[in-house]
């Protein structure tokens, strides 16, 4: 297996960066942010997972061991293959993964392209138990927490992204008022 890998960016794609390994290039599937953060040239290291099938040899690669974690997690879910798994990480953040399985918000999965109700809730059934959660969000659902998700709603309607959608949220304060509207309007103030 190969656990990790390290070395200079000499290529990239959408969903994948080349690494030079003494002369060697490696392909190595990773989250889209990563591919837009990183650029020719740069030394990264990546933790990895190696997928073998019988037609091919696939390494993935994430920035941290917990992102690697959650795809292995989500490559157990019936329908989730490599492709699903890295689409699911690259558009939901880890915080919001754990919070849409300790609140049994399973609409949230099936934000993301290539995922239906039914795959959405296989996949939160599937992590239920299966991540560690902070025991402040396990059964919890606040009206702040459905707010929040109608805001995201909002953006991505308005054409942001997921991952642009939930930086708009983290933008927002702690004390903002509880109002859909007020929180959406401190949302767009984040892009401009």
């Amino acid at each position: 297996m190969i656990a990790s890998i390290q070395g200079k960016i000499i290529q990239k794609g959408v969903d994948y960066v080349v690494v030079n390994l003494n002369g060697l290039g490696i392909q190595v599937f990773t989250t889209k942010e990563t591919c837009e953060t990183t650029t020719i040239g740069d030394i990264k290291f990546f933790h990895s997972q190696l997928i073998v099938r019988e037609d091919s040899l696939t390494l993935f690669g994430f920035e941290s061991e917990i992102e690697r974690e959650y795809f292995n997690l989500l490559l157990g879910v019936n329908g989730v293959g490599t492709r699903l798994a890295l689409s699911i990480i690259s558009t939901l953040s880890i915080d919001a993964v754990n919070r849409a399985v300790a609140s049994e918000q399973f609409e949230v999965f099936s934000r993301v392209p290539g995922v239906g109700k039914k795959t959405a809730q296989k996949i939160a059934i599937h992590l239920q138990g299966k991540i560690n959660v902070d025991a402040d969000l396990i059964g919890v659902k606040s009206t702040y927490q459905d707010v929040d998700l109608e805001v995201l709603e909002a953006l991505t309607t308005l054409g942001y992204s997921v991952v642009e959608a939930q930086s708009a949220l983290q933008f927002i304060p702690k004390d903002s008022p509880k109002d859909i509207e007020e929180r959406l309007r401190i949302a767009l103030q984040y892009f401009s």
